[in-house]
């Protein structure tokens, strides 16, 4: 048993002389370079999904503006709605049926 542990002892300095140290420092970067694209990724999804949040709120408030505005507009365009709104301008309903004006040139061409 103490030889496994010599052995383990020596493999360690082994490994962790200055040329072996320098050997792995490609991959080191090559690591650290992984992690800050791994960090940097989480936080523009997480921008994304912030954004993404706002926009479908907004969507909701300017569906229900749109929605009420619809139903504003459907409520004034009822011919009484209208009649009621046109009577400080003086105009009335009509009471008899329109009359149909027919042009004696066109009559000619035809």
């Amino acid at each position: 048993m103490t030889n496994l542990f010599k052995m383990i002892k020596l493999n360690w300095k082994k490994w962790l002389n200055y040329q072996s140290i320098v050997k792995q420092v490609p991959f080191l970067i090559f690591l650290t370079s992984l992690a800050l694209l791994y960090i940097y990724n989480g936080h523009t999804a997480d921008k994304t999904v912030r954004k993404i949040n706002a926009l479908a709120k907004e969507v909701k408030e300017l569906e229900w503006e749109y929605k009420s505005l619809k139903s504003e507009v459907m409520f004034r365009s009822k011919p009484g709605e209208l009649a009621k709104a046109l009577q400080p301008l003086g105009l009335n309903e009509l009471e008899e049926s329109p009359y149909v004006l027919k042009d004696s040139i066109m009559d000619e061409l035809k």
